[in-house]
């Protein structure tokens, strides 16, 4: 009956591919020359997760719930949704004050909280791997910006790998 609340349809398998392609951007950011190629590599990271994480998502509830959006995957995305617009727009805004360097952090707790509040309309397991990425973030804030692509690799890339197995293998994919 517990679970019959509960969105499951989050894609371990999803996570597990967003995080290799996350480490691949932290590699070819690291190498960018400027802040706006720098920038470039990420954002085309966020399309991609995108791209792979939706379709993944959606497959996933389907062949567990029926449907993706039952009324617990309506309440995750909903709760998912607020801080990633936050995030685009404070990008925005830290973009045009040349604030570079607190991107990582900013991205990383912002995407943590969407997980978090999402992740009370799921799995037990999906808030620890949002406190996860906001730890990230903020040890990303209080690290030299030089760090950033280190911190994006962990959190983008090594959080979502091992949440993402962990889900795979403990609620079906």
């Amino acid at each position: 009956m517990e679970r019959a609340g509960e969105f499951t349809g989050v894609p371990g398998w999803g996570g597990v591919a967003t995080g290799l392609t996350a480490f691949a951007a932290a590699y070819l950011a690291s190498r960018q020359g400027t802040p706006m190629g720098w920038l470039s590599i990420w954002l085309a990271e966020a399309v991609l997760a995108t791209a792979i994480l939706a379709p993944a998502a959606a497959a996933k509830a389907r062949r567990i719930e029926g449907r993706f959006f039952s009324a617990p995957g309506r309440r995750f995305a909903l709760s998912f949704a607020p801080p990633v617009v936050v995030g685009a727009l404070l990008t925005l805004a830290f973009v045009r004050a040349g604030l570079f360097g607190l991107l990582p952090g900013m991205w990383l707790l912002l995407y943590g909280t969407a997980i978090v509040t999402a992740g009370a309309f799921s799995v037990r397991l999906v808030p620890v791997m949002g406190l996860c990425l906001m730890a990230l973030g903020a040890a990303a804030l209080l690290s030299p910006a030089a760090w950033g692509d280190f911190f994006m690799a962990a959190g983008f890339g090594g959080v979502q790998i091992g949440f993402g197995l962990w889900i795979a293998l403990r609620y079906g994919g």
